[in-house]
């Protein structure tokens, strides 16, 4: 487990870097909240920081969707960062080779490479944006809340296993709560069958193994 406890040395110049380049990069880039983009990488670094506090993840938190959405490629953070950084940021970037795969689909590319230090990034990106939801059109925030279900909740459960003191399961069983209406009654029961051994109402977390099932 990584954390603040564990006293970990961190470069504070490289941080500063990073948000600089963040700011830099996003530019005029505004979420639909009308908040300056930058300011959700710098929220998803806030809260990885209390679960995996090394420099490169933190970094690549910051930078996290620089590849995707601006003109910062991976040999430039590359070339600024280093090598590990850049690989890390474009690991986290959804445009692979000639197609654009869905977060879920992530979720189980990182999970089948063991990259749990950029689960956790992508773990709290899901948090962020869950609780930044409601600006979206209602389709939008159904799909994403219904990925969420499926994906994201057996996630956390995965970390947890990884890293004992991040329980975000019932954060997001009860961001899921709040943008899905309809699925009242599922989560309620998912909620209350959080305390029975980890067994969830559909097929996405393996309870003898911990595992995130790949077949959805």
């Amino acid at each position: 487990m990584l954390n603040k406890t564990a006293k970990t040395k961190i470069d504070i110049l490289e941080i500063k870097k990073a948000i600089y380049y963040a700011r830099k990069y996003h530019g005029s880039q505004l979420r639909q909240s009308g908040e300056p983009y930058y300011s959700h990488p710098l929220e998803v670094a806030y809260k990885v920081a209390d679960h995996w506090f090394t420099t490169d993840v933190l970094v690549a938190s910051v930078l996290h969707d620089t590849i995707e959405d601006t003109m910062l490629s991976k040999e430039m953070i590359d070339y600024i960062f280093g090598s590990v950084i850049a690989s890390k940021v474009e690991s986290l970037t959804r445009i692979k080779i000639d197609q654009k795969i869905s977060a879920a689909e992530m979720v189980d590319l990182l999970y089948i490479q063991k990259k749990n230090d950029l689960l956790v990034i992508k773990l709290f990106d899901r948090i962020h944006n869950m609780q930044t939801l409601a600006v979206k059109s209602p389709d939008k925030i159904r799909k994403t809340a219904e990925e969420t279900v499926k994906k994201f909740i057996s996630l956390s459960m995965y970390l947890s296993t990884i890293i004992p003191n991040i329980k975000t399961d019932r954060k997001i069983i009860n961001l899921c709560y709040k943008n899905l209406p309809s699925r009242k009654e599922m989560l309620m029961g998912l909620d209350i069958n959080l305390n029975d051994n980890f067994q969830l109402p559909f097929p996405v977390f393996q309870n003898a193994e911990f595992q995130i099932l790949i077949q959805q």
